[in-house]
């Protein structure tokens, strides 16, 4: 658990959607990559939330920056946050797009909570499925 007054939340399949944790007298939802999902609310309206928010956008490409010349297109393959023994992780991979017969792709481990450099897409990155000239 990240700090000791942030409660998990779970689906009802057991995983992991997030956290909760005192903000004031409310209440702040915190995805699983340590981001915001909501300011101040009730408790049941932080759990809500975080049911809404999901996990789905997890699956979705990202860009790494940083690591090259221009933006990296990659993809998270492991979220692991802080616990009492050791600080969290995210491991990313560069995109192979599900190709199953290319070779393993780099990797990269990130600090958690997901650090600046590693962000949604946004108009003007590169798109390594485009073919510059």
């Amino acid at each position: 658990m990240p700090y000791p007054d942030w409660t998990p939340h779970r689906r009802d399949d057991g995983e992991l959607l997030g956290w909760i944790h005192p903000a004031g007298d409310d209440w702040a939802a915190v995805d699983v990559l340590g981001r915001p999902v909501s300011g101040p609310v009730e408790w049941l309206d932080a759990e809500a939330a975080l049911e809404d928010h999901g996990i789905a956008w997890l699956a979705e490409p990202w860009m790494l920056e940083g690591e090259a010349d221009r933006p990296l297109r990659v993809r998270i393959v492991e979220v692991t946050p802080d616990d009492e023994v050791s600080p969290g992780r995210i491991v990313v991979k560069i995109d192979d797009f599900g190709d199953m017969t290319r070779p393993a792709t780099t990797q990269f481990t990130l600090e958690w909570p997901i650090p600046d450099r590693l962000r949604s897409p946004r108009d003007g990155d590169p798109d390594p499925r485009t073919i510059s000239r």
